[in-house]
């Protein structure tokens, strides 16, 4: 039997690296609880409107991308689902947190939000339009 990914203190799970579909989906089956379906509904969002949208894990976190870059990036905390938008200041409205990297911003999902999912599937969409960041 493999052995469960392991959590780090932030309660993200600890995912080799990798690239493809699979880790992705290993990621998402390792979110702890209710993170788990917020996982596998942000991932179906993006494959929804980027059928050709590339994935990968690294530094245990998904990211979702197109050609060179990457657009979204999702990681796991003890209360929240954070979404990485790369390039989050060109999109409209602009996603509410704001990252110390330039031109990056955060959506955070707590369990008990009423999440506009129509707002972020839209962000997703203008997201993988735009040029992906290199990591």
């Amino acid at each position: 039997m493999t052995e469960a990914p392991k959590l780090l203190s932030s309660g993200n799970p600890q995912i080799p690296k990798g690239n493809g579909d699979a880790p992705v989906q290993a990621y998402i089956a390792a979110m702890p609880g209710w993170k788990s379906a917020i996982g596998a509904r942000i991932d179906g969002i993006v494959v929804a409107v980027c059928p050709d949208v590339e994935k990968a894990v690294k530094w245990n976190t998904p990211l979702w991308g197109r050609g060179v870059g990457w657009f979204l990036a999702m990681y796991c905390y003890k209360n929240y689902v954070q979404l990485t938008f790369f390039r989050g200041t060109s999109l409209s409205p602009v996603p509410p947190k704001a990252s110390k990297t330039e031109g990056t911003r955060y959506f955070e999902i707590r369990e008990d939000d009423a999440v506009d999912w129509a707002q972020v599937t839209e962000w997703i969409r203008q997201a993988s339009a735009l040029p992906g960041v290199p990591l």
